[in-house]
């Protein structure tokens, strides 16, 4: 496994593919080449953890190969951000891990997440400067439901209605701007909601990957239950690193780096238009670098106390 020295030093790298662009490696390095074989990118393997292909581009079998051996992943991505493929690292075969995931039947680290959660989201309505007197009742009320959580819980459902009064009084005063009507995952009903899923996707494939350096099994989860295809793990993991993208965007949109008109309108879906696409990864990526230690430590140490079968209050938080 991967130390937490060793993880300071590796990169994630972003590639925006659309001219016949060409992956290979050459002495242990990865080399990006145009459509007339000129070399245009060329990254060390040794310091790669994650590397983003975004858009169409030919990846040799050498490459995998690659990536299987010096433990970083490949996550390609189509021009509109969604993942499509995910390619190389990961422990395989930690079979007590699994076996501890597949028994785990309680509700205690479900709560526990959406504890940590609620913390992170108090903590960027806190950050608002010139607060009133409504923002000050609403970081009150998030006190008093995270006390309920403190006091224990013993249904799902109450626990995601919970969660979904916070979400929404949380969402209702972080954007206040006329085009923003409520947080709609994945529909993309507005510039604001389309760059939040961008965020959290790219959010969701760090984590994978880390999660992956232990072996964890990712469609297994805590809090959200198993279902086709859906890596519940990972949706799980991410719930407490949302707020981080949400004040991330919130600034972007303050400091006019996220605007509806860098956005293009598709079947009523508000799409990111191509060529904007390296600014918005840059200011989103920008954010989460500061925490990329941050979420090592955290997946390192969630890791460590559920093979120890520790108790849920002693589960790391990931604060921001």
């Amino acid at each position: 496994m991967i130390s937490e020295h060793d993880f300071k030093f590796k990169q994630i790298v972003f590639l925006f593919a659309s001219n016949g662009e060409k992956l290979s490696f050459s002495n242990d390095n990865i080399v990006v080449k145009d459509a007339n074989g000129k070399i245009i990118h060329q990254s060390t393997c040794y310091r790669l953890f994650l590397l983003f292909v975004i858009g169409d581009i030919t990846i040799t079998s050498g490459l995998i190969k690659r990536a299987k051996r010096f433990g970083f992943t490949i996550c390609l991505m189509t021009t509109t951000m969604r993942v499509y493929q995910i390619i190389g690292a990961g422990m395989e075969g930690n079979t007590l891990l699994h076996q501890k995931q597949y028994s785990y039947d309680k509700l205690d680290l479900g709560i526990r997440l959406i504890q940590n959660k609620l913390l992170n989201q108090r903590a960027v309505l806190s950050s608002i400067r010139n607060k009133t007197e409504h923002d000050k009742i609403l970081i009150k009320s998030i006190d008093e439901h995270i006390h309920k959580l403190s006091e224990g819980i013993d249904s799902l459902s109450f626990l995601l209605g919970l969660e979904g009064s916070v979400a929404r009084m949380y969402f209702s005063r972080l954007f206040d701007v006329p085009e923003w009507k409520g947080r709609k995952p994945r529909i993309k009903s507005d510039y604001i909601n389309s760059t939040l899923d961008i965020g959290y996707t790219i959010m969701s494939q760090i984590i994978e990957a880390l999660l992956r350096v232990y072996g964890f099994d990712v469609y297994v989860g805590v809090l959200h239950r198993s279902f086709y295809m859906r890596k519940s793990l990972v949706c799980d993991i991410l719930e407490p690193c949302r707020p981080l993208i949400d004040k991330c965007v919130r600034k972007a949109i303050h400091l006019g780096q996220c605007k509806i008109e860098d956005f293009e309108v598709q079947n009523g879906q508000y799409r990111l238009a191509w060529k904007n696409s390296p600014a918005y990864i840059s200011f989103i990526i920008n954010s989460i670098m500061p925490y990329k230690n941050d979420l090592f430590i955290y997946i390192r140490d969630y890791y460590r106390a559920f093979m120890r079968g520790k108790r849920a209050e002693e589960f790391p938080l990931f604060c921001i």
